[in-house]
């Protein structure tokens, strides 16, 4: 899959708060679909629907040992965030370093220009 496809499919399985949420719990390990859907207050179904999107983003892996399913986090698509995400932040910091600059030009210009018109 492209990877501007790929970033489209991971942000929207980022935008809803109970994927986070399953996401920031499967960042402490791989977990059982119980386990998971347990802080919830929505059906086993309904937490497997969340998770079929997690898994279709390439955020999460699900496993099958006996009967016992475990869910694990997949690392790369967030990486591929991160490495998105650090382009836009070089060039916001960049853009900030070259306003603090601009700023303090004018306001040195403000302190000279404020010197004269006081003498």
């Amino acid at each position: 899959m492209p990877t501007a496809d790929r970033l489209s499919e991971t942000f929207a399985a980022l935008a809803d708060p109970t994927r986070r949420a399953i996401l920031a719990r499967l960042a402490l390990g791989e977990t059982s679909v119980t386990d998971l859907a347990e802080p919830f207050e929505m059906s086993l179904p309904a937490v497997s629907k969340h998770l079929k999107v997690l898994e279709r983003a390439g955020l999460i892996a699900r496993g099958r040992e006996a009967q016992w399913r475990p869910c694990r986090l997949e690392p790369g698509p967030l990486k591929e965030v991160d490495d998105w995400v650090e382009h836009y932040r070089k060039f916001w910091e960049q853009s900030f370093d070259r306003l603090d600059e601009y700023l303090r030009v004018l306001q040195a210009k403000e302190k000279k220009g404020g010197r004269k018109k006081s003498k």
